[in-house]
């Protein structure tokens, strides 16, 4: 599979197969990610890989909110033990946080960069057969969803991907704007 190949076939997959993602294929992804350009080279891309416990520990976080726009109490603790039960079954799950410069130059690079590294983890994942799921928000900053994950205090999570063999393939490209209507040719 060619780049352009691999760039209008990535999907975002909601489910995956019951079969865990190993340490080794998660490092290949990430050893991809960090190829990414980095104005500087200051390389500001952290990753935390979570295991089950801290899988479950960052679904509670994030149905604990989702719970909150529920009335009914017991409605609401089955909305936060479901959001756990999904996480925790995740095959994998890695978080992606940038090292937060004091420079708001630096910080706005950095911030640049570790999103492309994403997209290169996306790739690769592909490419090695995998699915993935981006996901991003205001729970990333919640101090309950960071103590889940162990971030650094000096570190802001700007992503979430779930990782695994997709159950079925994605869906089918939504409809973009050309590039052309969105190009401007200055002289």
């Amino acid at each position: 599979m060619n780049v352009r190949e691999a760039i209008a076939q990535r999907r975002s997959v909601k489910k995956f197969v019951d079969r865990p993602v190993s340490r080794t294929q998660l490092l290949r992804l990430l050893d991809a990610a960090v190829l990414a350009p980095n104005h500087r080279l200051t390389q500001p891309w952290r990753f935390y890989a979570l295991g089950p416990q801290a899988r479950r520990a960052y679904g509670e976080v994030l149905g604990g909110r989702k719970a909150r726009k529920v009335e009914d109490p017991a409605a609401a603790a089955l909305v936060r033990a479901k959001v756990a039960d999904e996480h925790a079954a995740l095959p994998a799950m890695i978080v992606v946080a940038v090292r937060e410069d004091p420079d708001p130059e630096v910080r706005e690079e950095d911030l640049a960069a570790v999103m492309m590294a994403v997209e290169n983890l996306l790739l690769a994942a592909l490419e090695d057969g995998l699915g993935t799921h981006i996901k991003t928000g205001a729970v990333m900053q919640d101090p309950a969803a960071r103590a889940a994950v162990g971030v650094a205090a000096d570190e802001r999570i700007v992503a979430v991907v779930n990782v695994g063999v997709a159950e079925q393939p994605g869906p089918p490209a939504k409809p973009r704007i050309p590039a052309s209507e969105l190009t401007r040719w200055t002289e």
